[in-house]
């Protein structure tokens, strides 16, 4: 059974920084996507970033360009979402995914990604 573990999320003045972990176990595969996608209240989810394990070919919503950076340690199956320069609207619960797919992922919706964490909160104060 895969299990998706995310830590690293609190509470953090705007133009502040935060980073998030996810860690994945209980799957053998070594090519596989893993993605950041977030949920604000009262929005639909959205992905935020996303990286091909095996290549590290990555995604960014055009929302976190430049300043948020998504890097992998394939030995420990886990993924780093560095965020800076944080601003409000980043508040939301972060939620880390796997697709075991990696030849096609819905990076914007996280729709075809098969198992989740349980989010973690990050809320940037104005």
């Amino acid at each position: 059974e895969v299990q998706v573990v995310e830590s690293g999320g609190g509470l953090v003045q705007a133009g502040g920084s935060l980073r998030l972990s996810c860690a994945a176990s209980g799957f053998t595969f070594d090519d596989y996507t893993i993605g950041w996608f977030r949920q604000a209240p009262g929005k639909e989810r959205e992905g935020v970033s996303c990286i091909r394990t095996i290549t590290g070919s990555t995604y960014y919503a055009d929302s976190v360009k430049g300043r948020f950076t998504i890097s992998r340690d394939n030995a420990k199956n886990t993924v780093y979402l560095q965020m800076n320069s944080l601003k409000p609207e980043d508040t939301a619960v972060y939620y880390c995914a796997v697709d075991l797919d990696p030849y096609y992922s819905d990076y914007e919706t996280g729709a075809d990604f098969e198992s989740w964490g349980q989010g973690t909160q990050v809320t940037v104060s104005s």
